[in-house]
């Protein structure tokens, strides 16, 4: 299981990458692993605002439909819309390519809520 060192990771799956008083969010490689085959993801509009812990769209794969928490609240600035016509990034390059939306956060303090890199490892190793 691939997890970069310096993302923050969230209880479900997601992580994480803080650029400034942005981040970028994307579905943690464990989490790809466990959907097997992504073959759809929904993402939100460029302007729509995501709530902490609500969900802000989903991954479908051949096994099941699961949603995305939002990791933190914030505006919706960019959307990866490489990903609507692949999908398959999700599985290939879940750290890089195929992070889902960077978000203008509101409340910078949520990011502590966050679990670092050893954290998520004994999570995933729990579950």
């Amino acid at each position: 299981m691939s997890l970069p060192k310096e993302y923050l990771y969230s209880e479900e799956h997601e992580w994480v990458k803080e650029e400034g008083d942005r981040v970028r969010i994307g579905i943690t490689d464990f989490a790809q692993d466990e959907l097997g085959d992504i073959v759809f993801v929904e993402l939100p509009e460029e302007g729509d605002e995501l709530a902490l812990d609500q969900p802000f769209g989903s991954v479908e794969s051949v096994k099941t439909v699961s949603e995305l928490y939002a990791p933190v609240s914030g505006k919706v600035v960019e959307v990866n819309d490489e990903l609507e016509d692949s999908p398959e990034l999700v599985n290939e390059s879940p750290h890089d390519q195929a992070w889902m939306v960077v978000v203008e956060v509101s409340d910078k303090s949520e990011l502590d809520k966050l679990m670092d890199v050893d954290a998520y490892k004994q999570m995933v190793d729990d579950e």
